[in-house]
């Protein structure tokens, strides 16, 4: 059993407990999923958590506000049941947070179809020459008659290919480096757009490379105003980088239960492998390692949803320790489990080529040490 103690922390509020609990008998009923083929997987996911309603927590409608301790609790349950699962969830939150947080009325129609199924969202920010830099932007956006032609590539995309609709971000020149970057809302099928390269990772993920030739947008298609790209994809980080550290403690938990059954079925020399004390200290350090990192997710999502305008440095903490312990936990709980540890297809196996990814998007783990260091230089 998962331990459910951390729901006790005054961070959260009976609502939070509630919500927990449906989702987790959820989750038992409804996950796994098949992942053999994860472009159809990831679309029926986002069915399933539509259905479900689930996603209606991965956007603000009108007069709402994002509650990113439930975005944090919602991908720290799924993640542990699916990672494919949270990762549905995750797209469908990051891929709009700009359109929630600063979308025209007739943009946000869009979250009607987002947070019911009914659409698939991305967030199309990296570039072959611009990842954890985004101030070397290349793609631009010039004004035309017609409204804005974009010109440019982007990578390693999440649910590129199968997105209805991306938020894509390039460079429009107001001022030098990130203050000359603008948000633009773009159906899938606006022409010009073209998917160039799908692009296979370690763990089912659809990711794509896209090109932008030629393409046209309306005015409207801009998300907030022109030169304020970059204050957009910060803020939206802002909320969802403590996400990504809850989704890395789904998964440490996970390798965590994994762990404890292996060593209290397994036996050496006559006694189960929980009797040694070597193990004892390994089990010892991946449960202080988790509540190390729950205690940092769930400040940084308390302390936005007390009001802070921005939590930076809280964010960048939670994300940088909960993603690198995972990991670490991850590992020694493929370590107890031996030869099966390696095993294609054991939940171990699977979770330690789940993990990796996290230590590197939405800010890899050293350029959060950069931003925790100039917070605590400030």
């Amino acid at each position: 059993m998962t331990d459910r103690s951390f729901l006790d922390w005054p961070f959260f509020e009976p609502r939070h407990r509630d919500l927990t609990a449906a989702l987790d008998d959820w989750c038992i009923r409804h996950l796994p999923v098949d992942h053999g083929d994860v472009d159809t997987a990831c679309r029926a996911l986002v069915g399933m958590l539509g259905d479900g309603g689930w996603l209606i927590h991965s956007g603000a409608g009108h007069d709402e506000r994002l509650d990113v301790r439930t975005l944090c609790l919602i991908r720290e349950t799924l993640a542990r049941h699916d990672g494919l699962a949270d990762f549905a969830f995750a797209m469908q939150g990051l891929g709009m947070g700009a359109v929630s947080l600063f979308g025209t009325p007739r943009q946000r129609e869009w979250l009607a179809q987002t947070r019911s199924g009914r659409a698939i969202s991305a967030f199309a920010l990296t570039e072959p020459g611009a990842g954890s830099d985004v101030a070397a932007t290349a793609t631009t956006a010039t004004r035309a008659p017609e409204g804005w032609r974009i010109e440019g590539e982007k990578t390693l995309i999440s649910n590129g290919g199968i997105a209805d609709l991306y938020v894509l971000f390039a460079r429009t020149g107001e001022a030098p480096g990130a203050r000359g970057l603008s948000a633009f809302l773009v159906p899938a099928d606006t022409p010009g757009l073209e998917i160039a390269e799908r692009i296979e990772v370690i763990a089912p993920h659809p990711l794509a490379r896209l090109r932008m030739q030629g393409m046209v947008l309306p005015e409207d298609a801009l998300i907030g105003k022109a030169g304020d790209g970059f204050k957009l994809a910060m803020s939206v980080l802002d909320v969802f980088r403590p996400t990504v550290g809850a989704a890395a403690l789904g998964f440490a938990r996970r390798a965590l239960d994994e762990a404890l059954s292996r060593v209290k079925a397994r036996r050496i020399q006559g006694q189960p492998l929980a009797e040694l004390q070597m193990v004892q200290g390994h089990l010892a350090d991946m449960a202080l390692k988790i509540d190390a990192s729950a205690l940092l997710v769930y400040r940084a999502a308390w302390t936005k949803d007390r009001g802070a305008a921005r939590i930076t440095r809280e964010a960048a903490m939670a994300k940088l320790h909960a993603t690198e312990a995972a990991q670490e936990v991850i590992d020694m709980a493929v370590q107890l489990h031996g030869g099966d540890g390696v095993r294609h297809g054991s939940v171990v196996e699977r979770l330690y080529r789940e993990i990796r990814a996290l230590r590197i998007y939405e800010g890899a783990s050293d350029v959060q040490r950069v931003v925790i260091a100039r917070s605590v230089l400030a």
